[in-house]
């Protein structure tokens, strides 16, 4: 009787996982460009658009701020460090409802404005009532937080926004320019998107050396938003991970 032939006896077979490395994803220049997450891949120009997405207290530890999401994405790659560029924030669902929950008022607000390094960037206000506020108050509510923010984003570079947007400086602003219309509990800016970049800082020579192997130009985001995390399968968190 023959022995059956058994498919792929004897044949090498490649470990996809043995040829893959870990990279370090590192934050912008504006985070101080420290370690936030790794991520594995076999072939690092693979690395270049992936976006991490990590809490500001991943980057600074503070607890308070534990609900607030940033997204940055890999723009270049040296030695085993990928490093990133700021394209939005966002904070989690779970602390915006809580934050709405038993309120008679919330307002919800877009913003499309420039920095003063012309990055284009979209902000979402939320501002929060304990009364009911009438139509014609929301809209000049609405006038008001439109008019402080592009004021203020336009005089200041990215990072400084960014940073006022993380503090609740740039919220405290709006709702103390909107107290003579209605008295507001809250005021947030619960998302940000960069619609545009103005440009992306070139990073220094770090202590991997070596080339860049890919820079991805400033581009335009699409009018309507989508979820930006598309290829984050493989990247943990720096603290997770440590």
């Amino acid at each position: 009787m023959p022995v059956p032939k058994v498919k792929g006896k004897g044949r090498a077979t490649k470990d996809k996982w043995k040829s893959k490395n870990w990279y370090n994803v590192m934050a912008p220049e504006m985070f101080n460009r420290q370690k936030v997450a790794e991520t594995l891949t076999d072939e690092p120009e693979k690395l270049i658009g992936r976006v991490a997405e990590v809490t500001v207290q991943d980057i600074n530890g503070d607890f308070s701020k534990m609900h607030i999401k940033l997204l940055f994405k890999v723009n270049d790659v040296r030695g085993t460090e990928a490093h990133t560029y700021f394209i939005g924030h966002s904070m989690s669902s779970d602390y915006v409802r809580r934050m709405t929950r038993r309120r008679k008022s919330k307002i919800d607000m877009v913003v499309d404005t420039k920095t003063r390094d012309e990055h284009v960037i979209r902000l979402k206000p939320l501002a929060i009532s304990g009364n009911r506020v009438r139509s014609s108050q929301q809209s000049v509510i609405r006038q008001i937080t439109t008019d402080v923010l592009k004021e203020f984003c336009t005089q200041r570079p990215l990072d400084e926004v960014v940073k006022a947007i993380i503090s609740g400086q740039l919220a405290k602003i709006a709702a103390t320019a909107c107290k003579p219309i209605h008295p507001l509990q809250r005021v947030e800016i619960q998302k940000s998107v960069i619609l545009k970049a103005g440009f992306i800082p070139e990073v220094p020579d770090t202590p991997e050396g070596g080339e860049p192997i890919a820079v991805e130009a400033p581009a335009e985001a699409p009018a309507e938003e989508s979820e930006v995390i598309e290829e984050t399968e493989e990247i943990t968190s720096g603290t997770e991970s440590q």
